[in-house]
């Protein structure tokens, strides 16, 4: 059976520590722009006109103003706070971009064929992590819908015990409160809006890519909980072999397929 995994470069659990140095670079490029401001020279200072040549009197005019001259430490103290500055934008910048990458949108690559005919082995993707993300700061679960594709860790691959984890991606089929019946190659869906059961591979859009299902068992699925099966159901590793899977484990959902670029598309 095909697993599809899932390559990423590089995952690390979200830090609320590394945000707030976020909000205290800003602070800091704010307090050092009032600084900057501080050290620049008045505009104008006022003068004694009895005190000034009929030239410097011509200079300054009827206001009685002179300008006032930087002197070197303020110049030099205001080229390094120039340098010091621009050099705290472009760290808060990468700070910036290190942290969309990580929480908010991710790259990977399809590694199996699990998924076909939706993806193929090679496929280049970009996951939408942010919902996971904010469900991690809130506490609050993050529950996918029926028929997206989500990428998750599975602690379990080849059943219960196997402590073999990969990241993988298939299709959400079934949510919490329902069970899921997989009899004679079909997928019926049984839950408190649909007593009498149905088939999600019939009634949802993604349906035309599905063919039969293999196997012959019910789950029922708990709180906190999904099941998932690859579109390619005859050569997929999925919830019926390991398994529900904690919505804690999901990782982020696909939204666009970006190469090869004749297959660009939107999930």
């Amino acid at each position: 059976m095909s697993r599809t995994l899932i390559i990423v470069r590089g995952h690390v659990k979200f830090s609320i520590t590394v945000s707030l140095s976020v909000v205290n670079m800003y602070n800091l490029i704010h307090t050092m722009r009032r600084r900057l401001k501080e050290l620049k020279p008045s505009k104008a200072i006022k003068s004694m006109p009895s005190e000034l040549s009929p030239k410097s009197n011509q200079d300054v005019g009827q206001a009685g103003y002179a300008p006032q001259r930087e002197t070197r430490s303020q110049r030099h103290r205001r080229e390094w706070l120039n340098v010091y500055l621009f050099l705290v934008v472009i760290i808060a910048l990468f700070g910036l971009a290190y942290l969309f990458r990580q929480f908010v949108f991710q790259q990977y690559q399809v590694d199996g064929s699990s998924m076909l005919p939706t993806l193929q082995n090679g496929n280049r993707l970009i996951v939408w992590e942010l919902p996971r993300t904010w469900a991690r700061i809130t506490g609050h679960p993050y529950v996918p819908k029926r028929g997206d594709i989500v990428i998750f860790t599975e602690h379990n691959l080849y059943g219960a015990g196997s402590n073999t984890s990969e990241q993988l991606i298939k299709r959400v089929i079934g949510l919490p409160g329902d069970r899921v019946v997989v009899k004679n190659g079909v997928v019926t869906i049984y839950n408190k809006k649909h007593p009498n059961g149905f088939d999600p591979d019939r009634t949802l859009p993604y349906g035309k890519a599905i063919g039969t299902t293999p196997d012959d068992a019910s789950w029922t699925i708990k709180p906190g909980q999904i099941f998932v099966c690859g579109d390619n159901r005859t050569n997929s590793l999925d919830s019926r072999i390991f398994g529900p899977v904690s919505v804690n484990d999901i990782i982020g959902q696909l939204v666009v397929r970006i190469t090869p670029v004749n297959e660009i598309e939107k999930f």
